[in-house]
């Protein structure tokens, strides 16, 4: 018995097809990471890129690994990123963990 593929298509700097269809399956309206409970400071971002829910996972995967991070909210409808921590980020620490997840951060939202 032999099985037939597909090809499939990733569009570059996203884990969504071009239809924006995901390729990691699933998906939620927003990827919320929680570290752990504590005073803290709070900054929303702008990322550009995010299509679904595992756009939304990967960000936040990578900032949630930042020193100080006590839970991140992607939201790729909005493009948003809430952050909270225990102390402001370094901009240039976000930025390198959103391009590692492979996305752009715009800047601090208004």
């Amino acid at each position: 018995m032999t099985a037939e593929t597909e090809p499939t298509t990733q569009s570059t700097g996203s884990c969504c097809s071009p239809t924006g269809a995901c390729h990691g399956g699933g998906g939620t309206d927003a990827q919320d990471v929680q570290i752990e409970p504590t005073e803290s400071v709070t900054t929303v971002y702008e990322v550009k890129g995010m299509t679904c829910g595992h756009c939304e996972g990967a960000v936040s995967e990578e900032i949630s690994a930042l020193g100080g991070v006590t839970s991140v909210e992607a939201v790729a409808a909005t493009g948003r990123v809430t952050v909270s921590s225990k102390a402001p980020l370094a901009e240039d620490a976000v930025r390198a963990a959103v391009d590692e997840a492979g996305y752009e951060l715009v800047g601090r939202a208004a």
